[in-house]
């Protein structure tokens, strides 16, 4: 494992690299953001990084480094943030998001389910893409094609979709689904699964409107099976019906 901090937070950069060294993990620390290109050579798995040392060029670093590095894993841990925050830093590319104070033990266990996910998806991308319906997947770009045209999922929708499609017939529990794609378990109350799958849904039917591609199960989760709304076609010459019994004409 081969990780970058981008924090001036001493004591909670101290604490941190001591459990990663006693990982055995690669750790080095960044007090000030560095530009995309420069953490390319680095080869790193990971960026943890602490938004509030951007300052107003935040956002827009965010979105460059996903878009950069694709196959990196981010995880922001910042101070104290809104819903609105959290949401738009998840939408430009974060893989995750700690919110100050926490407990180092807590970002590590982020870590690994990041960079976990990641080589699952690194794993998909070796094994070329997947063609469900009109559908075409593609884990090398992380997204999805119909007709050539991008879906243009985000980076969340794409991995709900990666699973859904690995789990094809299987009806996944929402609590499952977050797991697996979020990296830790669900609160109760919690509607970011049914929230993730009206939008995938809804690009997806925009995309190829005569085939269903996620099925609700009341109560439960979602399946993943490719259905179309055609009609079967009719031969154009019937088959002659199979006559049972001799019926008496009427007269």
């Amino acid at each position: 494992m081969n990780v970058a901090v981008i924090d001036n937070d001493s004591g909670f950069v101290q604490v941190l690299s001591k459990r990663m060294e006693g990982l055995s993990w690669q750790f080095r620390t960044l007090a000030t953001p560095v530009p995309p290109d420069d953490l390319v050579p680095m080869r790193i798995n990971c960026l943890v990084i602490d938004l509030t040392l951007l300052g107003p060029n935040a956002w827009d670093y965010l979105e460059r480094v996903s878009e950069r590095i694709p196959g990196l894993g981010v995880i922001v841990c910042t101070e104290r943030s809104t819903v609105a925050q959290r949401v738009r830093g998840l939408r430009l590319g974060a893989d995750d998001w700690v919110s100050k104070p926490c407990h180092p033990e807590e970002v590590v266990a982020r870590v690994e389910s990041v960079v976990r996910r990641r080589r699952r998806s690194e794993a998909r991308v070796e094994s070329g893409p997947v063609v469900a319906g009109e559908l075409e997947i593609r884990a090398d770009q992380f997204q999805a094609f119909v007709g050539g045209r991008s879906l243009d999922l985000t980076r969340r929708e794409f991995e709900l979709l990666q699973l859904l499609v690995d789990s094809r017939s299987t009806v996944l529990q929402r609590e499952e689904i977050y797991q697996r794609v979020w990296g830790y378990a669900m609160a109760h109350g919690d509607r970011s699964v049914d929230v993730f799958v009206r939008k995938l849904r809804q690009k997806l039917e925009t995309a190829s409107p005569q085939w269903r591609y996620i099925h609700t199960h009341f109560g439960i989760g979602y399946r993943f099976e490719p259905e179309t709304d055609e009609l079967p076609v009719l031969d154009d010459v019937a088959e002659p019906l199979e006559v049972t019994e001799d019926v008496p004409a009427r007269v």
